[in-house]
């Protein structure tokens, strides 16, 4: 069996093969996954990580696509990590490599890797959060973060990324959803695209009322437009990007990042581990039994819980 110590160091030397392993270590509990990570921990704080969130049918994908290219003009190496639905029979992501980023796949520059949420809340899987760490570590300037779509739980990307950009479109009552779903508090930056359409000015109109009605934020929110399948608008949206990148810098924002996502991080594995000590403790047996009795209506979850946590 591979180690940690042999897959390390092609990974720090930015080699594809070994990054791609790396992360299939994370997503599937490998026995050095855990070796690995501690290895990497030293080489981390290097890459800026975007974050890209939004409804489906948003254009996400060809926003994701549009800035990679962008930032490859600027000799940057772009990492992008799709988090997809999961599929229910094998756990993994449903869309696969992402056929829609097939122009820039080929750029050996460019590292695309789907990854399913596989039931997390926040839609972000722990792997995904591992996946970021190590494309830092082999040395990807830019991460980008594109996920399945806003949600009522689906704001903790705005945890693991830097700079968080939420997209709307005209006439498919973003608006609305957004208040839904607590955008306010999670949007860097709000991109209106496919901008060419019709209503374009009443989603501004609404995003401005939001804003309005929301608690002051240190950095205000700009909303762009862009048409992202011809290009337009990407050279603005970098150059925001940058903007609250150095305002970040400026106001101790990317320790206030770092805090935020330590924190998420060590919640969900705290929780997930206690979880897994706990069911080893009591035994596959006297789990079974508990939900058994659970559907039977015979004992009460929270009480069930109590007799794994007391084993």
């Amino acid at each position: 069996m591979e180690n940690a110590s042999r897959l390390l160091r092609p990974l720090l030397d930015g080699s594809p093969r070994a990054l791609a392993r790396a992360i299939t270590w994370m997503e599937n509990g490998h026995p050095e996954a855990r070796a690995l990570m501690a290895s990497v921990w030293p080489h981390l704080g290097r890459a800026v990580v975007l974050g890209l969130t939004g409804s489906p049918g948003s254009g996400k994908s060809t926003l994701t696509d549009q800035l990679a290219r962008a930032l490859r003009g600027q000799g940057k190496r772009v990492g992008i990590l799709a988090v997809d639905p999961t599929s229910p029979f094998s756990g993994g992501a449903i869309l696969g490599d992402r056929i829609r980023m097939g122009r820039i796949a080929s750029d050996p520059g460019i590292f695309i890797r789907s990854m399913a949420t596989r039931g997390a809340l926040g839609g972000l899987a722990r792997a995904t959060q591992d996946a970021i760490d190590l494309l830092d570590a082999a040395g990807w300037d830019v991460v980008i973060v594109e996920t399945v779509g806003v949600g009522q739980d689906e704001v903790d990307v705005v945890s693991c990324v830097q700079t968080c950009c939420v997209v709307l479109v005209p006439g498919m009552g973003d608006e609305i959803q957004a208040i839904k779903a607590g955008i306010m508090e999670v949007a860097d930056i709000f991109i209106v695209n496919k901008a060419d359409r019709e209503g374009v000015d009443k989603v501004e109109m609404e995003i401005q009322a939001m804003k309005s009605l929301g608690s002051a934020k240190a950095w205000d929110p700009p909303a762009l437009r862009t048409v992202a399948s011809q290009g337009d608008g990407i050279p603005e949206l970098l150059e925001k990007i940058r903007e609250h990148g150095a305002w970040l810098k400026e106001h101790g924002g990317f320790r206030v990042k770092d805090r935020e996502r330590a924190r998420v991080r060590f919640d969900s594995l705290l929780a997930e581990e206690a979880a897994r000590r706990a069911r080893a403790r009591a035994g596959a047996e006297k789990v079974e039994q508990l939900i058994e009795a659970i559907a039977g209506r015979a004992l009460d979850p929270y009480a069930a819980v109590d007799q794994v946590l007391d084993c």
